[in-house]
């Protein structure tokens, strides 16, 4: 459609009209509906877009068309404005993907007016390179004011550009973001920065004014026509999560290395995200696998203590390995004091939620704002909860507030919309500032981060959050970190924060999974029973020659870290279970990997406290220390491990121990540990059915499903 057609029909829309301030308003309409498309097609430039210029600005002032504006300026501002709009949409609607500039210049200088874009690219004999338009991302909003448009539009303008190429490396990563920008750069004056200078915006990050903008244009599609020969081809790439790369415990020689310490962890995160992976029809990324998380995601009725005055209750079975006849596993299991409903603690809750760009996903910030309506329906009416936002700045959007008002909280997070760069740590001291400014005495006090993990304004290295994050926990503030979405994900940062933070992470990937964290184990979330819990299993090198730890990678500390109450662990919430596998090398077996040591210390004779037969009997003992809530100094307990705890088979062992033991060699099957590779993905399955249980909510034949998927996948 040529432009003389569309301003002949716009002059059919525009009635007549004689003042110079309706003529004035005609010609800023009509410049600003060309200026729009030719943002949309920014192929058309240079002469064509002066000549388009130029014929606008005659086709206003000429003495024939002053003839037909004889009506009031009013009438003409209330019909130009949307005739031009409707120019726009129609040009807008009929451009074709992007074409050479050369092309485009061919064609005018050869016959001296512009041919649409469209016409051109059809007439061309030369295949056409075609670049597929992308969606900007909405802008950056920030305070609650109307802003002067003089004042706004260059910044908002810049902002929308780079939200814009942010959202298309996110999709096109073979690109830098440089090009992405210079795709999408904008002339000055277009219509986009004139219509965003309108906009209202709010005090906080991410919560939408009380006139909505309208909704951003649907993406367009790219166009099949292949690429011409020369042109690079954009290809879209898939992830860039971050996690951290460590690599799996080696086995070692009791005879050097008695002793194994670590902090307690009860993250879930990992299950989750391996989860995610299978069912979308790909093998999880072995560094995402954490094997103590998977272990652990699972609920276990193993015993625990009487009453709180003894905070945990070790279990300690000692069984044959099922993917190595030649060695075993010492299965440790913990459980917490389980703390009555009636008597849970007040809790004072900060939502810190990540509302920038990067959220803006069906996965992410929609998710996230279904999981805290679940979670405010379980707390109890004196509770406390507060929001803080956080894109490019903090901002509060929920004073502390009474969960009484719940109506009021969930208003709070039904208008919560994403926009802006991400500046974490801006959030994270807003969040703590308000968590001790509400802080509630001998109840729970914790800040609870939802993020897709992209910290990019601001200190966002991984060691500066994590300073901050040390010197906040002083202040008896615990920590919930929750990931959400894909493509994006720092579960590095996440694992961090979270285990510098005296709390837990997990990553929610469904409505269902929110479920289970945030309302069926929200005690063990929520309310802390214990921090700085670590572990340390001494072996006895009479009776065990190897061992090895199974997961816990991040997790490792110091022989010495153990008696040391500076040096931070993990934490554990009321009724949590933590699970710790050590495949483990009897002596003398033909399993053992090391020589013995030609100038060890083996034909010495033991020192007179250890000689008695009962220590010479056991395999290993096992050592826990930890805190309770709001004490510095740490208590212990310990657990002799000996032939008591052995069971001579792997059926005679108990269901759930067989279960976990299951999900430990999945684990280690899909971050390529040797020491399973025999062992088969249907074995695996074999051994899960079998010790599956009454499974109440589903939790052991989705674990199931997994295993098949994976199977399936590893056979490609």
């Amino acid at each position: 459609m040529t432009v003389d057609k569309e301003l002949e029909k716009l002059s059919r829309l525009t009635p007549p009209a004689a003042t110079p301030e309706a003529r004035a308003r005609a010609l800023a309409a009509a410049m600003q509906a060309f200026d729009t498309a030719e943002n949309d097609a920014p192929a058309a430039q240079g002469n064509a877009k002066g000549w388009r210029q130029s014929s606008i600005i005659n086709w206003i002032w000429s003495p024939a068309m002053n003839k037909k504006f004889l009506a009031g300026s009013a009438l003409a501002t209330l019909l130009v404005i949307p005739a031009a709009g409707y120019l726009a949409i129609e040009l807008t609607r009929n451009a074709s993907p992007i074409v050479d500039q050369t092309e485009i210049a061919g064609n005018l200088s050869k016959n001296n007016a512009p041919k649409p874009i469209g016409e051109a690219a059809r007439q061309s004999a030369k295949p056409i390179t075609v670049v597929p338009q992308l969606r900007p991302a909405p802008p950056e909003t920030s305070g609650l004011a109307e802003q002067p448009a003089a004042d706004s539009a260059p910044a908002l303008r810049d902002k929308e550009q780079q939200a814009a190429a942010k959202s298309a490396a996110s999709q096109l990563p073979d690109f830098s973001a440089d090009e992405i920008s210079t795709l999408l750069n904008k002339s000055e004056g277009s219509a986009a920065a004139l219509g965003g200078a309108k906009r209202s915006v709010p005090a906080a990050p991410g919560i939408v004014p009380q006139q909505q903008l309208a909704e951003p244009m649907a993406a367009v599609a790219p166009s099949p026509v292949p690429p011409a020969e020369g042109r690079v081809q954009i290809q879209l790439d898939p992830n860039r999560e971050r996690f951290a790369n460590a690599a799996a415990n080696p086995i070692k020689s009791v005879a050097t290395d008695p002793v194994s310490t670590f902090a307690a962890d009860v993250d879930s995160a990992s299950y989750a995200f391996v989860r995610r992976s299978l069912t979308g029809g790909a093998m999880p990324d072995p560094q995402s696998v954490r094997v103590e998380e998977m272990i652990n995601y699972f609920p276990y009725d193993w015993p625990g203590p009487d009453n709180a005055d003894q905070a945990f209750k070790a279990t300690v079975t000692v069984m044959p390995t099922p993917w190595n006849h030649d060695t075993e596993l010492m299965h440790v299991a913990i459980k917490g004091y389980d703390i009555a409903p009636a008597t849970t603690p007040h809790a004072n809750l900060i939502f810190l939620i990540d509302v920038s760009g990067s959220m803006d996903e069906p996965d992410k910030l929609p998710l996230l704002k279904s999981a805290f309506r679940l979670l405010v329906n379980r707390l109890k009416p004196d509770d406390t909860v507060s929001i803080v936002t956080y894109a490019g700045n903090a901002g509060t959007v929920l004073q502390p507030t009474r969960v009484a008002e719940k109506s009021k909280i969930l208003s709070a997070i039904d208008r919560l919309e994403p926009g802006g760069s991400t500046g974490g740590a801006e959030g994270i001291e807003a969040a703590y500032d308000l968590a001790k400014q509400a802080f509630v005495k001998d109840g729970v006090n914790r800040v609870m981060l939802a993020t897709d993990g992209d910290f990019n304004v601001g200190p966002s290295s991984d060691e500066d959050l994590k300073r901050i994050i040390e010197e906040r926990r002083k202040d008896g503030i615990f920590l919930t970190v929750l990931g959400f979405g894909r493509g994006n994900l720092n579960d590095s940062l996440m694992q961090t924060l979270a285990q510098n933070g005296n709390g837990s992470a997990a990553y929610i990937d469904t409505l269902a999974e929110a479920q289970k964290t945030l309302v069926e184990e929200a005690g063990s979330t929520l309310f802390p029973i214990a921090s700085d819990v670590k572990f340390q299993v001494e072996f006895n090198p009479e009776r065990i020659a190897e061992y090895r730890l199974i997961g816990y990678e991040t997790r490792a500390l110091n022989r010495e870290d153990l008696n040391n109450d500076r040096v931070d662990a993990g934490d554990i919430g009321s009724g949590h279970s933590v699970t710790a596998i050590y495949e483990i090398t009897p002596k003398g077996s033909p399993a053992v990997m090391n020589d013995d040591l030609r100038y060890g210390a083996a034909d010495k004779v033991p020192p007179a406290e250890t000689a008695d037969s009962t220590r010479q009997g056991e395999l290993a003992f096992v050592k826990m220390r930890y805190k309770r809530p709001g004490e510095d100094k740490s208590a212990l307990i310990t657990t002799p491990v000996n032939d008591g705890n052995a069971v001579a088979t792997i059926d005679a062992a108990p269901q759930d121990v067989r279960f976990s033991v299951a999900v430990a060699a999945f684990g280690q099957k899909l971050s390529h540990v040797a020491a399973v590779d025999t062992y088969s993905y249907q074995a695996i399955a074999v051994l899960a059915a079998a010790s599956r249980g009454t499974d109440a909510f589903g939790y052991r034949s989705d674990f199931l499903s997994l295993v098949r998927l994976a199977d399936g996948l590893s056979q490609r």
